[in-house]
């Protein structure tokens, strides 16, 4: 059976694969696997995107959390780093955030914090999986006075957006920024960050209504954000996904900058003054050649790990390194984060292009971007982990390793969050990759569909 927790929490169809059932169940078991050792009633916030389903299970969540005797701290519409850092300012036990992030609106998910505002550990969710499994047997539920009580706060988010401009005090007053929040967590506390500011911004897809997160907006969809950012004559435009853990940024041409390009600005500008910890960023298998070329130009050492902001996350914390991400502009600022931030990302990035006075475009040179080409093959859910089990795939796969070797690289692995598997090929041709990528996708969803 596969496990219930993918790359970054529990995610499905909200209604018929995560169900308020589900919901209640994780927040009965992560509650007490999170709590159990505190002699007192310890304390859960909850924050959401602004997908339908969010109050839905949100409200099932809770009441699993307060059955174990916990109370929950209901915070509305936050950002997924919004919460990660309000677990640690208000030293709760923990913390949960409903949202499937850059997915489509039916989908959503539930991913926990612990008390020092981290993702759970792979043992932690084992612990978790394995309670609901069993049916919480064993767990004495408490009654009267010791189940857990439900309170609401919804001006926390003002405690975030004085963080941000707290920790990163820059002068945007000389800037007009684009942002596109993809009608989602980031609609508040982007904008009111960036305008405090002093930018000059012009604010796009900042009405969510529920059903509207990520269609054709935000940072899977930019084509709307670079034809506006021409238009406005703009110095930079920005986009955030759904609940605003990870930002890529369009230069004032329209041309877009990836996480890669953000983090080599980034990272050498810390390199440069002396903040980049061990002259080290981390990425990951999926960064582009030319991220590895850049670091090896300018004496930064690139890192890599499997793909997902965990693993990005652990490596990072084990050797004691300040910045890491993914290309997806998943980007993770320990000195001043625990997760990934997308409002914290963009900060950054501003504060190279005012303190340097050069272009967007002009810093993103800074690396050459090798020719990717990355295609979805949708497959089963429970399959997604065997595709080199089946022989013509395996065989396939060899074919294009052997062909490409020397002159770039094959990576195929199964997506950690959607019933997909990922083909992406890095080579000297687009067209030649693009065409590769293509035939083995399509040949990847023949065997397995």
């Amino acid at each position: 059976m596969a496990r219930m927790f993918g790359t970054d929490g529990v995610r499905g169809v909200a209604g018929t694969e995560l169900t308020i059932e589900l919901a209640m169940k994780l927040g009965q078991a992560g509650a007490y696997v999170l709590t159990k050792e505190r002699a007192y009633q310890p304390t859960i916030i909850v924050g959401c995107d602004t997908r339908i389903s969010g109050g839905m299970l949100a409200n099932a969540l809770m009441a699993g959390i307060c059955s174990v005797g916990a109370n929950a701290v209901y915070m509305g519409v936050m950002p997924t780093p919004a919460i990660a850092y309000l677990v640690r300012k208000h030293k709760v036990e923990a913390g949960v955030v409903i949202s499937a992030s850059h997915n489509p609106m039916e989908f959503n998910g539930i991913k926990f914090f612990n008390g020092d505002g981290y993702k759970l550990s792979d043992e932690l969710e084992d612990e978790i999986e394995a309670l609901i499994k069993n049916g919480m047997r064993d767990v004495a539920m408490p009654i009267g006075s010791g189940i857990g009580n439900i309170s609401y706060r919804f001006d926390a988010r003002e405690e975030y957006v004085f963080f941000m401009k707290k920790t990163m005090p820059l002068d945007l007053s000389g800037l007009k920024i684009v942002v596109d929040c993809a009608e989602g967590a980031s609609h508040y506390t982007a904008v009111e960050t960036l305008k405090g500011l002093g930018a000059n911004l012009v604010a796009i897809h900042t009405n969510p209504d529920g059903t509207n997160i990520n269609a054709n907006c935000g940072s899977t969809h930019m084509d709307e954000l670079r034809a506006r950012v021409v238009y406005e004559k703009a110095n930079i435009g920005l986009a955030f996904d759904g609940d605003a853990d990870r930002m890529l940024a369009v230069d004032e041409t329209g041309e877009v900058v990836d996480g890669d390009q953000i983090m080599a600005i980034i990272g050498n500008y810390m390199k440069e003054h002396g903040k980049l910890k061990k002259d080290t960023i981390v990425g990951t298998v999926m960064s582009n050649l030319g991220f590895t070329l850049m670091g090896k130009e300018r004496g930064i050492h690139i890192e890599q790990t499997k793909v997902g902001d965990r693993y990005v996350l652990e490596n990072m914390r084990e050797n004691g390194y300040n910045i890491g991400g993914e290309q997806s502009g998943h980007i993770i600022f320990l000195d001043e984060n625990t997760t990934g931030d997308g409002l914290l990302s963009a900060l950054h990035l501003l504060e190279v292009m005012v303190e340097t006075k050069e272009p967007l475009s002009q810093l993103a040179q800074i690396m050459e971007v090798l020719p990717q080409a990355l295609v979805n093959a949708k497959v089963p859910n429970h399959k997604k982990e065997h595709f080199m089990d089946y022989p013509e795939i395996a065989q396939a796969v060899q074919k294009l390793e052997q062909k490409f070797a020397g002159e770039g690289r094959v990576l195929i692995r199964p997506s950690g969050t959607e019933p997909l598997v990922r083909v992406m090929i890095e080579g000297k041709n687009q067209s030649e990759i693009n065409q590769d990528a293509k035939e083995l996708a399509d040949l990847i969803m023949r065997n397995m569909l």
